[in-house]
């Protein structure tokens, strides 16, 4: 487990949302201190995977917004990934992206990560939301046959920028204009004498 460890910073080959290919992107000069969205996915031009970087691709502006930048990462090398990116949706493709695709092809991100499928050598379905300061908030990791809900990091994202902001706490169902917890006996007792319906 990663969660509240500085995640671990690499340099490798990507593709960049304009299609162009560069060897030496890095991690942490590309974050600069800013919220991030990490997501490891098995392979190009496989099943589930294109419908999950589509999702993300959808609510790009949602995460831009939000002033978080999302990568995603497979073993593919940085042609195929561009080969996908040229790929009609029709056509089980993912054409254009707006967020960076980094190339894994040594492995050794994932296995930094501690994703790596024991049997296949490709990367679990893994999420990772790193704070400004680089600190993993939230880890979840799905094994390969089920697709992952962007909508739900999105949520993540607010509870833990609501929490920085104000101190107080995020209770189970929380978005955006629900109520926040104090976290002392007397402000768990008023939450849910409040909002038990909610949960």
């Amino acid at each position: 487990m990663l969660v509240t460890k500085v995640a671990p910073n690499f340099t490798a080959p990507a593709v960049l949302k304009d299609g162009t290919i560069i060897d030496n992107f890095n991690l942490y000069e590309y974050i600069s201190n800013r919220y991030a969205v990490i997501f490891f996915w098995p392979m190009d031009f496989t099943f589930v995977c294109p419908s999950e970087i589509i999702s993300f691709n959808k609510r790009y502006v949602e995460f831009k917004q939000r002033d978080v930048k999302v990568i995603g990462i497979s073993i593919d090398s940085v042609f195929t990934h561009n080969a996908w990116r040229s790929t009609s949706i029709n056509n089980g493709g993912i054409f254009n992206i707006n967020y960076p695709m980094i190339s894994d092809i040594k492995r050794d991100i994932i296995k930094s990560y501690k994703v790596e499928h024991p049997e296949l050598g490709v990367a679990l379905r893994a999420t990772f939301i790193l704070d400004k300061d680089s600190i993993i908030r939230h880890q979840s990791i799905n094994d390969l046959p089920v697709g992952r809900n962007i909508d739900e990091i999105i949520r993540l994202i607010d509870a833990f920028k609501c929490h920085e902001i104000n101190g107080q706490v995020c209770p189970a169902q929380w978005q955006i204009g629900k109520d926040t917890i104090k976290p002392t006996k007397d402000g768990i007792a008023t939450y849910l004498s409040n909002n038990t319906n909610d949960l």
